[in-house]
């Protein structure tokens, strides 16, 4: 197709206004409800320009991304409006669209006002396609919407040309992370590193992170263990032009499989207070009243008619917002649904302690004194308090540097033992692997305790590198001995990667003559020099299966770990030595 043809596709276009909207859904996972949408544009389906790529780099190239940009725009809020869909419009708008000629400031919040659409309910997500020369102009455009009411996001962080620069100086209130960096993310340590260090820094500047492009079950849980509360993705809702209005159908239902090996399997009933809940009908005055009856009540809950949180009223805010003049007597009567807050957390009450905790720290609105909201399926069941979460995750922090080893801070034997009785009560199908390293102590004798426990240390790391945190476990035995628990999916692809992640960060640890060796001579058990091969892996591993579970302990588990390790050092250089548990419980 010529550039002529296309030029005359999108003039075509904007003439006749025959854009299509389609929205997916913003999801806030602490309180299993929608934030927003996200207003993404395509062109006719029969049209060259149906892509929303060719649609953007025609306009660009022909001066008229503002324009399009604007017919976006004025589509997503009419469908936005005659739909009636709840939360915030995010809007997508390119700086250099910002930065066109024929950009007229103004129109957007005339858009709003003929749909009767709020600013405050409005995002301006700035995407980034091309360099950002101009921040002084851009950031005076984006005051410019600020003071519009609008809130701001920054989309795509970490693939754009500038991402970074532009998080420090506009301060967005949203900040969306590239789908590259949630890929595979359950796999990859790099990129948790990288993610953790972006809540660290929305922590800091106040900015929520939203987690876009997510497909598979297990990037959600991982994203979810890491405390990121606002998803967005394939695995949730394809953008539709009629979207769900409705998150709990969206949500994958609870499943205490999923808590992660290294944290307690116990749910929150130790956390419940069953306080009963207001309907979010009932009047004021009655509400005040419950507080006035109860000294000790915090919060109360604000439920719909299906017995779904929909706020929360706090003892505090309810105060502060009728010691207004007048406040009391024009409140009275009005239903409790007027002073409510609807940004509550609330947690199913299958979810682990830390995963609570994880969620109140990604909060930071979350004050001390108010309370969260215990759910089952999505109905309520009670409060449950801030501080009892901090009591109990503190005794749980000492409990387990008490048991974890001083050198490589894993987990050490007793979480090692309860972790093998979860996954036996559970009758989780796992695979356990035993990992121990060849030709240590020789290696210890020559090189030194020192450069040992640096070669631990690496292993430890190369341990981590290859379990995915929120269903999988790492522990440290003892000395070189260590145990992993892994998935039944791919565990034979990450013992191998494991394998060759050892031997290449091994080679730093040898002198040159040993290396061009491949050996090295320390004396042996009995005192006699022997030559040894340099260091390697040796994988006992035992596959679990949910047959299996009833007929067996942990002890008998973790013994049956420690044969196939045995079977494994009987052959030389690297190996993995597989039992499968159905046959030894058969015997």
């Amino acid at each position: 197709m010529t550039m002529t043809e296309q030029l005359n596709a999108l003039g075509s276009i904007l003439a006749q206004g025959s854009l299509h909207s389609l929205f997916q859904p913003i999801i806030c996972l602490s309180e299993r409800r929608i934030l927003g949408y996200e207003a993404l544009s395509r062109g006719p389906s029969n049209s060259p320009l149906h892509s929303p790529v060719a649609l953007f780099s025609v306009a660009s190239q022909a001066g008229r991304l503002s324009e399009l940009e604007m017919a976006c725009r004025e589509s997503a809020c009419r469908r936005f409006n005659e739909q009636k869909l709840p939360g915030k419009l995010f809007l997508n708008v390119s700086p250099e669209s910002l930065m066109e000629t024929a950009h007229q400031p103004g129109r957007t919040l005339q858009l709003l006002h003929d749909y009767g659409i709020p600013p405050s309910q409005v995002v301006i997500e700035l995407t980034e396609q091309t360099p950002t020369d101009d921040f002084d102009l851009l950031q005076t455009a984006l005051h410019h919407y600020r003071n519009m009411g609008f809130s701001i996001a920054l989309d795509d962080l970490g693939a754009g040309y500038s991402s970074l620069r532009l998080w420090s100086e506009l301060r967005p209130d949203y900040v969306k992370i590239d789908r590259h960096f949630i890929d595979g993310i359950h796999q990859d340590a790099l990129k948790r590193e990288f993610v953790g260090s972006i809540l660290q820094i929305a922590k800091a500047s106040r900015a929520q992170v939203i987690a876009e492009g997510i497909e598979l079950p297990e990037e959600l849980s991982v994203l979810t263990e890491m405390g990121v509360d606002l998803v967005q993705g394939y695995l949730l809702c394809r953008p539709q032009e009629q979207p769900p209005q409705e998150a709990r159908q969206m949500l994958p239902k609870p499943d205490s499989a999923s808590v992660a090996l290294n944290e307690e399997g116990s749910d929150l009933s130790a956390l419940l207070n069953e306080q009963p809940a207001m309907d979010q009908d009932t009047a004021t005055a009655q509400v005040l009243e419950a507080f006035r009856r109860q000294a000790n009540l915090n919060s109360l809950a604000v439920l719909d008619g299906r017995g779904h949180p929909v706020g929360i009223v706090h003892r505090h805010s309810l105060s502060d917002a009728l010691l207004k003049p007048f406040a009391t007597d024009l409140f009275a009567r009005k239903p409790i649904s007027r002073l409510m807050s609807t940004d509550f957390l609330a947690v199913e009450l299958s979810q682990s302690l830390q995963q609570v905790s994880r969620l109140l720290t990604s909060r930071a609105r979350q004050r001390i004194e108010e309370d969260f909201i215990i759910t089952l399926n999505g109905d309520y069941l009670g409060l449950g308090r801030v501080i009892d979460v901090l009591k109990l995750i503190t005794e749980l922090k000492i409990q387990q540097a008490r048991y974890a080893n001083p050198l490589t801070l894993l987990p050490g034997n007793v979480p090692i033992q309860q972790c093998l009785a979860r996954l036996l009560q559970q009758q989780r199908e796992s695979v356990i692997c035993y990992v121990d390293i060849d030709s240590f102590k020789p290696f210890n004798d020559i090189y030194g305790y020192g450069r040992g426990d640096e070669v631990l240390l690496c292993l430890a790391q190369c341990l981590n590198d290859r379990v995915d945190p929120s269903r999988d476990f790492v522990g440290h035995i003892g000395g070189d001995d260590f145990l992993l628990v892994l998935g039944p999916q791919d565990w034979r692809k990450r013992l191998n990667q494991l394998l060759d992640d050892f031997h290449t960060q091994c080679r730093r640890f040898y002198r040159a003559e040993h290396l061009d060796a491949g050996c090295f001579v320390a004396l042996n058990r009995q005192g006699v020099r022997q030559e040894f091969a340099l260091l390697s892996l040796s994988i006992g591993v035992v596959h679990l299966y949910p047959q299996a579970c009833g007929q067996l302990d942990a002890s008998q588990l973790a013994e049956l770990a420690s044969q196939a390790k045995h079977h494994a050092k009987d052959m030389a250089g690297y190996s993995i030595h597989v039992i499968d548990s159905m046959d030894s419980v058969a015997v």
